[in-house]
């Protein structure tokens, strides 16, 4: 059986990918699958989460088994297990974090279970606009690029001192 899933983003809205996978595929071909087509790289802690109708997390689906897990978490794999063990019914709800560090995520649903065909590797069927960048980026960040960053004259945001002169006292004035 042929799974349909509909993949979006909440920070850009006209972000959709239309997949089509088998059952039986494993959900690190899904990963695959997303990482490339939206040319992202894989990071550790990377992870599929399982959701009930509101969203909430039921089940981690995780890259690697060296992430820790809580005492009563079971730990599966990517790897290991099958799309088709966890989502069965149209409108099931599952999230894809593809930026950890950020607590990013992809928001994803089964559309449509196609019977009768199987897909021998998933594809996207259908995509539209472009998807956010991996890893947001800081003015920090760039300020601590080594290669991006440019010394700036002492005076650039102006003298180090002002004359009092200068203040518009009447603006400072809180009326009771």
């Amino acid at each position: 059986m042929t799974l349909k899933l509909t993949l979006f983003s909440q920070e850009k809205e006209d972000f959709v990918l239309e997949i089509l996978i088998d059952s039986d595929a494993k959900f690190s071909e899904l990963h695959q699958l997303i990482l490339n087509d939206c040319n992202f790289e894989e990071r550790d802690s990377q992870c599929f989460l399982i959701c009930d109708d509101d969203w909430r997390v039921r089940q981690r689906i995780r890259l690697q088994d060296n992430e820790e897990t809580g005492f009563d978490e079971d730990l599966i794999l990517m790897s290991r297990t099958s799309i088709g063990e966890f989502l069965e019914d149209e409108g099931q709800r599952l999230a894809y974090v593809f930026d950890p560090a950020g607590k990013r995520f992809f928001l994803m649903e089964l559309t449509e279970n196609v019977f009768g065909r199987t897909e021998k590797k998933a594809i996207v069927n259908r995509r539209h606009g472009q998807p956010p960048m991996q890893e947001l980026v800081s003015a920090a960040d760039i300020a601590a690029d080594d290669d991006v960053r440019e010394e700036i004259d002492e005076t650039f945001y102006g003298d180090e001192g002002f004359e009092a002169e200068e203040l518009d006292m009447e603006g400072y004035e809180i009326d009771e």
